[in-house]
């Protein structure tokens, strides 16, 4: 099943699609304790504490 495509698909619908796998950017927080760079809702990585921000 599956093999080839039944209709043509336009350049303008598969850019549309394909516009959502664009990589997001990723935000940073400084830890309050050491200031290091933490994912938010993370522990971080340098010294084990936990902030909501």
């Amino acid at each position: 099943m599956g093999g080839v495509p039944v209709k043509h698909h336009s350049k303008s619908k598969v850019g549309r699609r394909r516009s959502q796998q664009a990589l997001k950017k990723v935000h940073i927080s400084v830890c309050p304790k050491c200031k290091g760079p933490t994912l938010p809702h993370r522990v971080c990585a340098q010294c084990g504490t936990y902030s909501r921000s």
